[in-house]
């Protein structure tokens, strides 16, 4: 087990290309996204290095435009990292899932990849994993590549924005939600994974319909983890 477990903790130069090259057409709808938010901060005040700095740290499309609507001469500081926070919680529980094949890289290296990790790279090295294949390349290869798209459609948004002044009038917000289910339904199918989506989805949607903003995406989150963890993987019957 030890050894299998070290075959798929495999990361050379060779799979981070093979994982920049497999999640660079996706990335080239997220250069939409970042010429959107590229044109949003602008509008809302930021300058131009700023922008382009958040892009490159922050990297989390969802978290920067709630911090947009957060931006004026009084930032509420405590409100901007609570939100910011509440929308990225669920990187806690991507950390969780890939900590047994992240675990034998030195600690450098470990949170280098993970300051990459979003949801469909992480989701496609989940489903590497799955088929007992390597599957780090994809998450760090394909998060540079996202994370360089991103940085590029924000440099194209600030300076080039009124082009595409509306994704979501074109229907390109969602691309990467269908590109999710895709690998969802291509996924294992058996009950536990089909009850820990129902969990998931529907506490995800009650809280969208009752509770504050954004705060959907970590009860859907955490009431997903939690239905794992109960039924271990162990326990179930295909």
């Amino acid at each position: 087990m030890r050894d299998n477990q070290s075959d798929l903790s495999q990361l050379d130069r060779r799979l981070v290309w093979q994982g920049f090259k497999q999640l660079a057409p996706i990335s080239l709808f997220v250069i939409v996204f970042g010429a959107a938010f590229g044109l949003a901060a602008t509008q809302a005040g930021l300058t131009d290095s700023l922008s382009l700095s958040m892009s490159a740290l922050v990297f989390a499309g969802a978290s920067q435009f709630a911090a947009l609507d957060l931006w004026g001469p009084q930032v509420p500081l405590f409100t901007l990292l609570l939100t910011v926070f509440a929308i990225n919680s669920r990187h806690l529980l991507m950390g969780a899932t890939l900590y047994p094949w992240l675990r034998t890289l030195p600690t450098a290296q470990r949170y280098g990849i993970m300051l990459v990790v979003s949801d469909a790279n992480w989701a496609m090295s989940m489903q590497a994993f799955g088929r007992n294949q390597p599957g780090l390349g994809l998450l760090f290869g394909g998060g540079l590549a996202l994370w360089s798209f991103w940085i590029f459609g924000t440099w194209l948004g600030v300076y080039f924005g009124n082009a595409i002044h509306d994704p979501f009038s074109l229907g390109l917000d969602m691309v990467m939600g269908c590109f999710l289910l895709a690998l969802v339904v291509g996924g294992d199918k058996n009950l536990r994974i089909l009850l820990i989506w129902v969990v998931a989805a529907g506490a995800s949607l009650l809280a969208f319909r009752y509770l504050p903003d954004n705060s959907h995406v970590v009860v859907g989150a955490l009431a997903g983890g939690i239905a794992g963890l109960l039924w271990t993987e162990s326990g179930h019957v295909d």
